[in-house]
């Protein structure tokens, strides 16, 4: 029997449910983006809207539902997924390159008539986006209709808001005061002649006022708006959710309280005149809208996007420290994982509890910073493949265990992948452990120029895997917050991404290496570790930067296909290995410190890498 037999009706169900409203305001298709009022990654409950309507549970994706037709526009990480999700409910896959693509706002142009109709909820609608959405459909006579939120006229049991209560960052994990970074973000302000700053990022919030919450899965962050002036501040936020300790915190740091949903009032009633800087790229259309006329808005970056970036000397010990509980957790994990394939039935399933179970008994640890990602052979292939309950395999056989996990601790966020072979792995999968591992060495090697553009770092991992004709379809690396999101910007190694001006790498920067090779129904190798950027020399051509691996866990010999490797990539593996090892060390006992020196063994000189 189909087991989703069932969710696939209701999905058609609930499309069918939201045609009948288009019809109703004479509207010919509905854009389903994956975002809500915040532009977050992950979303509340309340705004996954499109996962609710399609069925499809990727974190990145478009439905588009017209009269006749409902697309889901997704790009190469989730095709393997979304095909399995989407099967029977009338929802077609649009395979689209990367997730920025807006593909689909192509076809809306081309498939609608002049004088149609499109609607969107402008309060999820990125700015950004609706511009371009707009510019399309202008050109062909379409309109845009942004002032209805359909979904809340079918979605009847829609969540309301999270209600979990608010804390603060505190030191010595907090190094900065929230005087400090409120004074630093005035100070930049001022030189964008602006008098007042709006933000809705849930991250860029939590780091301005060292406040934290629990509102977005796997990430400390909670819903709210900031309005900060050259003398005040005020935070948007939902009732009974600011403890009062907190309140009485922030209001003697100049911090006023309102209602979250006098957000858009507030903006609709500044002066004629005023100065008003916005982040084009992190507000929404609604909120932009609701700005008073006569304003006059001044669009850049968010000034805490770069501060939040750089993280200082004081953070970056707090996450050395992290890494070595993180890695001591994932010693006691990995030393249970080994023994046990050959002992018992391990599901792919199990494994995101196991691994959480071990970084819950270390200090600071809060909770997991992404839902773990445990693929093994051909599930290992889908990039951001999921094992559930009722969808997983069982490890037995041979091959190789990808396992993508990160914690989030008060003193950092990790986010680390690792490949163990499970049996015998074949000389192929051996082969292509060790291009990607040539892909991690070469790029964690390299020195560059301070405000080098990320993007274009991103061809030096992809080096040694294009040299054997492979590629992968994701970027090399994402910034990484500090007890935030385990997605950050504004740098990022991609070949997708544009290298703009706020792309440039700076010291104190946090960023993942994770290059890949992915066969279809076959296996996947993905090997991650977290970098800091760090200022290590200034020559008449300038400073340049180079990356501090913060990841401290082995990276499996017995993978390894020694015959690959350079003599110096061979010494950066001994060498990494030696610092895991010494880090390491007094942190783990027992089993998890066998298993730590079995896997920091040397490979120097040694034809059969790591055999034991």
């Amino acid at each position: 029997m189909d087991t989703l037999v069932a969710p696939r009706a209701l999905v058609r169900q609930r499309i069918a449910l939201l045609r009948s409203a288009m019809a109703e305001r004479g509207l010919a298709a509905w854009i389903v983006p994956s975002s809500g009022p915040h532009l977050s990654e992950y979303l509340p409950a309340r705004w996954q809207a499109r996962v609710w309507l399609s069925g499809f549970t990727g974190s990145v994706g478009t439905l588009v539902v017209t009269a006749d037709f409902a697309g889901l526009w997704a790009d190469g990480r989730y095709w393997a997924q979304a095909e399995a999700e989407l099967a029977g409910s009338g929802i077609a896959l649009m395979k689209i390159p990367t997730g920025a693509s807006t593909l689909h706002i192509d076809w809306l142009a081309a498939n609608l008539a002049a004088g149609q109709t499109v609607g969107a909820d402008g309060a999820v609608l990125g700015l950004a986006t609706a511009r371009l959405l707009l510019q399309a459909l202008e050109a062909r006579g379409i309109g845009l209709r942004t002032d209805v939120d359909l979904i809340d006229a079918v979605w009847s049991d829609r969540p309301g808001l999270p209600t979990p209560a608010i804390y603060e960052h505190t030191a010595p994990q907090a190094s900065r005061s929230r005087a400090d970074k409120l004074a630093d973000l005035r100070t930049a302000m001022s030189r964008q002649d602006a008098q007042v700053h709006f933000i809705s990022t849930l991250d860029d919030i939590a780091y301005l006022f060292n406040l934290r919450g629990a509102d977005v899965g796997f990430n400390p962050v909670f819903v709210a708006h900031a309005l900060i002036g050259l003398e005040t501040a005020t935070l948007f936020v939902a009732d009974g959710k600011v403890p009062p300790t907190v309140a009485a915190a922030l209001a003697g740091d100049g911090v006023t309280l309102a209602p979250y949903l006098q957000a858009p009032v507030a903006l609709s009633l500044l002066a004629a005149e005023t100065r008003l800087l916005i982040d084009p790229r992190r507000i929404t259309l609604g909120l932009r809208d609701a700005v008073a006329p006569g304003v006059n808005v001044i669009e850049a970056i968010n000034p805490t996007t770069f501060a939040k970036s750089r993280k200082s000397d004081a953070d970056a010990a707090q996450v050395r420290a992290t890494m070595e509980q993180d890695g001591a957790a994932l010693c006691e994990f990995f030393a249970w994982l080994e023994p046990a394939l050959t002992s018992q039935t391990i599901t792919e399933h199990e494994i995101d509890a196991r691994i959480t179970s071990h970084r819950a008994l270390r200090p600071g640890f809060v909770c997991a910073s992404f839902g773990t990602i445990a693929g093994f052979n051909a599930n290992g292939a889908m990039p951001h493949y999921h094992a559930s309950a009722e969808s997983h395999a069982t490890i037995a056989g041979d091959g190789l265990l990808l396992i993508d996990s990160g914690g989030q601790y008060l003193g950092g966020t990790t986010d680390i992948t690792r490949v163990v072979p499970v049996g015998t792995p074949s000389a192929a999968q051996m082969r292509d452990f060790t291009l990607v591992l040539k892909g991690v060495i070469a790029l964690s090697s390299t020195r560059f120029p301070r405000g080098t553009r990320s993007p274009m770092l991103d061809a030096i991992a992809r080096a040694p895997i294009w040299a054997a004709g492979i590629d992968y379809g994701h970027g090399t690396g994402h910034g990484v917050g500090y007890f935030l999101n385990v997605h950050e910007g504004p740098q990022v190694i991609s070949a997708s991404a544009m290298p703009e001006p706020h792309t440039a790498m700076e010291p104190g920067m946090i960023t993942s290496i994770e290059p890949g090779i992915y066969r279809p129904q076959q296996w996947g190798v993905r090997i991650e570790n977290l970098v800091l950027n760090r200022s290590v020399e200034t020559t008449q051509f300038g400073e340049y930067l180079a990356f501090e691996t913060l990841t401290l866990c082995p990276i499996d010999t017995r993978c390894m296909d020694r015959s690959l490797l350079r003599a110096d990539e061979v010494a950066w593996i001994d060498d990494y290995h030696a610092t895991v090892r010494s880090r390491l060390l007094p942190h783990v006992t027992g089993a998890a410190r066998a298993w730590l020196e079995l896997r920091t063994q040397a490979i120097a000189g040694s034809a059969a890498a790591g055999a034991a």
